[in-house]
């Protein structure tokens, strides 16, 4: 069953977004970078190929990174919740894929998360999330970043992000992003992100690198978990984040693509 989606730029947004306000559409290539007061977000998104049909699917690879930053050094605020809207010419394929289920990444480092569910991972990466205990120097931690395919449920399409902190604590981050089509002019869905605590509340994700699969094999087949038409030149989205400490954020992004007939 197929779901309209741009999930793949709005996945940025699973660690990276964490700006004060709202921030002007922008289009073209390269990073985005909004500034409010002290806090500096820096995100980019790329997709292969960018040249496609205006009016059939066309597989993709995603390509995003992200960076966020208080221009002081001092710890940024967690995002707990994103809302997602996503542009209309995009879909979102899980028929065929093999499913991972929570239960089998909570409390599992990533080697174990990719023994669990190896067959449903659909991107992959890195993230760094900073740990800040109080009167303590706050601590940068990496991980591996692990996308996997959740499956359809009550027609809506669930994916989990799994990152994996062994310092100063340990433990499995599962990130939730849930899925549901919308009628919204430009957009076609709304994907909800929750966001849990990390170390307690003490930790924030400050960078991340991520690419989405173009394809993963199935027995002798291979599926795209993404495609898009390039109807117009261009993939819209729009992005609300609410934070830790009660702000909130929104954003709207564009970029551009080549339509061919």
């Amino acid at each position: 069953m197929r779901r309209y989606v741009w999930l793949l730029l709005g996945l940025g947004a699973l660690v990276a977004v964490t700006a004060v306000g709202i921030a002007a559409a922008a289009g073209g290539d390269g990073p985005v970078t909004v500034r409010v007061g002290g806090l500096e977000l820096t995100t980019d998104v790329g997709f292969r190929p960018k040249t496609g049909s205006k009016t059939k699917q066309t597989p993709l690879a995603i390509d995003m990174s992200g960076e966020v930053r208080e221009a002081d050094g001092s710890h940024p605020p967690a995002a707990r919740e994103l809302v997602i809207e996503a542009d209309k010419n995009g879909q979102i394929h899980t028929k065929g894929i093999p499913v991972c289920r929570s239960g089998r990444l909570q409390a599992t480092d990533s080697a174990a998360a990719l023994r669990a569910c190896k067959a449903a991972l659909i991107g992959k990466g890195n993230v760094v999330a900073q740990v800040a205990f109080a009167e303590q120097k706050p601590i940068d931690v990496k991980s591996k970043l692990l996308l996997f395919n959740g499956g359809e449920r009550g027609g809506k399409t669930v994916w989990y992000a799994h990152a994996y902190l062994s310092n100063p604590v340990s433990a499995a981050i599962v990130t939730t992003v849930t899925i549901t089509k919308v009628h919204r002019g430009r957009f076609g869905t709304e994907s909800l992100v929750k966001i849990p605590q990390i170390a307690g509340g003490s930790g924030s994700g400050i960078s991340y690198e991520l690419e989405i699969f173009k394809f993963v094999k199935v027995g002798d087949k291979r599926l795209n978990p993404i495609s898009g038409r390039c109807a117009d030149g261009k993939v819209r989205f729009h992005l609300a984040a609410k934070f830790e400490d009660g702000t909130k954020a929104q954003t709207e992004v564009i970029r551009a693509c080549t339509g061919t007939r």
